[in-house]
């Protein structure tokens, strides 16, 4: 299960409309709102919302999306009941709430509006509501049995919008970026190319890297908000692996080298003279393709001259 937090919005009525008019939408649960009519829960919406007339966006919106392999495990209860967990693990708690199925995609989805202002007239805040809602997804895909996808690799990046579509870009740029550099001070100016900024926390009054962030546009996230695998930690010690490995390679290459210079030696011809390789070394010849070794030279003698003569006189006589 994963959950998509769009920005609070101002309209009930633009919001409301758009969840419960979709073609095959179910209304599945409801909490201090109307469901007979759509004015109805317009109206109650915008009721509560005139208890905090200064909250500007009390729109609250959740899609929370299952994999296509669980459509067997979910059912309209089952759906609801995850929903209402993940609300209360998220603080969306004493306020007006509509649940709407959707079946217009391949996954099971349940989209929620909630009102911003709750039934005391207080604001819900939606502070650190992104990095919430990924945590506590994957802690309810875990409790409840669900396909848990293999990473971000698996992720439909053309349906993503927004800030969510932003993070996979940094996550895909700087998991591509990594694998090439030596340092992170390396890793920064690669990722300045690609116009993302690099930010450092350093422990009190020390010049000691104890965190990092990356940002884009106006838009700023700590390494691990991107991903696990983003913390200022993880990340050196993947550049140390690579660099490691790296070298590594390179040493593998320098021996396998020395060592077919090494048979190259070993079996050059025991005659005096060297075959004539056009100023190559040998061993550029030997791993050249199609090599044939050049047969020696061998000198006429008197007896092969007079054999050669009665061979053709023989010729002669027979014509």
């Amino acid at each position: 299960m994963i959950g998509k937090v769009p920005k609070p919005g101002k309209s009930f009525g633009g919001c409301i409309e758009y969840n419960v008019l979709k073609k095959d939408a179910a209304m599945l649960y409801a909490d201090g709102v109307r469901i007979d009519k759509i004015a109805h829960t317009i109206d109650d919406f915008n009721m509560q919302r005139k208890m905090n007339p200064g909250l500007g966006q009390a729109v609250g919106h959740i899609a929370l999306s299952w994999s296509p392999n669980d459509k067997d495990k979910l059912d309209d209860d089952k759906m609801v009941e995850i929903a209402k967990e993940y609300l209360q693990k998220m603080k969306i708690q004493d306020t007006q709430v509509l649940m709407v199925r959707h079946k217009d995609k391949e996954h099971p989805h349940l989209h929620i509006v909630y009102n911003r202002v709750n039934n005391q007239g207080k604001t819900i805040s939606d502070k650190f509501q992104h990095y919430n809602n990924l945590k506590i997804s994957k802690q309810l895909t875990l409790k409840h049995g669900m396909y848990m996808g293999k990473g971000k690799e698996q992720v439909n990046r053309q349906q993503l919008k927004g800030i969510d579509k932003l993070k996979y870009e940094l996550h895909d740029a700087l998991k591509a970026t990594i694998k090439k550099v030596g340092s992170v001070t390396e890793l920064k100016n690669e990722l300045a190319k690609q116009g993302i900024d690099t930010y450092f926390k350093f422990k009190s009054g020390t010049t000691e890297i104890q965190g990092i962030s990356f940002g884009k546009g106006k838009y700023k996230f700590k390494g691990s908000e991107i991903d696990r695998s983003l913390s200022y930690g993880k990340i050196t010690q993947e550049i140390r692996q690579n660099v490691q490995q790296r070298q590594s390679e390179q040493v593998q290459h320098k021996q396998f080298v020395s060592d077919l210079k090494v048979a190259a030696q070993s079996q050059t011809p025991a005659f005096s003279q060297q075959p004539n390789t056009g100023g190559k070394s040998l061993l550029e010849v030997l791993l050249a393709p199609e090599y044939i070794e050049p047969m020696p030279y061998i000198h006429d003698t008197d007896e092969r001259k007079k054999k050669r003569k009665k061979q053709n006189e023989s010729y002669k006589i027979n014509r």
